[in-house]
């Protein structure tokens, strides 16, 4: 089907509602509030949005606009519930997969499968990256793998649903693990003082 891409607001609205579907059914279709709050969690998620709930609920009128998201009356406060599956014509476990990627941002098929197990359980990694090149191939495709990032071990993917990714280069060297981006500044700081030291000692001063 053709479609425009989301906003990265839009993206995460959407993506929420999918979320609170499987992990708080008792609270779903969500408030107005209680979706704010889904867009605004620390926790798993990349990035970290701050946002109204004014901007939510006009994010919320685009999707509506795209058939992807429902108003459900019938209750004091108005509630949304996603129509992501049926809009966008593809199976739950390929909008698992979507929906860790617009709320993380890029990631292993690994972590994928470890981060959508309470949205679908695969079976194992492959599985998730038969769905993930199934997404890669659709017209117009969804996800892509991106370029493995220096020293990493395993590719990642993205999704397209908010437009092409500017750089797949650049994205992939900013999904290096915090950790070892860490332990390289660490080295050229360790490298920087040695060298100061070999300096201030020919100059015969204190560094």
């Amino acid at each position: 089907m053709a479609r425009r891409d989301l906003t990265p607001l839009e993206a995460r609205v959407l993506a929420v509602l999918v979320e609170k579907e499987h992990t708080v059914p008792d609270s779903y279709p969500l408030s107005a509030n209680a979706l704010t709050s889904g867009c605004n969690q620390k926790t798993a998620r990349d990035p970290v949005m701050d946002v109204s709930e004014a901007e939510v609920l006009a994010a919320v009128e685009e999707l509506k606009a795209l058939a992807l998201v429902n108003t459900v009356s019938g209750s004091r406060v108005l509630r949304y519930e996603h129509n992501f599956a049926r809009t966008m014509g593809v199976p739950g476990a390929a909008v698992a997969l979507l929906t860790q990627l617009m709320l993380r941002g890029p990631q292993t098929a690994a972590e994928l499968r470890q981060n959508t197990e309470r949205l679908h359980r695969f079976a194992d990694v492959s599985s998730v990256e038969g769905f993930l090149e199934e997404l890669a191939a659709r017209e117009p495709p969804m996800a892509v793998r991106l370029a493995k990032a220096p020293g990493a071990r395993e590719a990642r993917w993205a999704h397209l649903l908010c437009g092409p990714v500017a750089s797949v280069q650049e994205a992939a060297a900013a999904a290096v693990p915090r950790d070892e981006e860490v332990a390289l500044l660490r080295a050229e700081v360790a490298a920087l003082r040695q060298l100061v030291h070999r300096m201030a000692a020919e100059l015969g001063i204190e560094p």
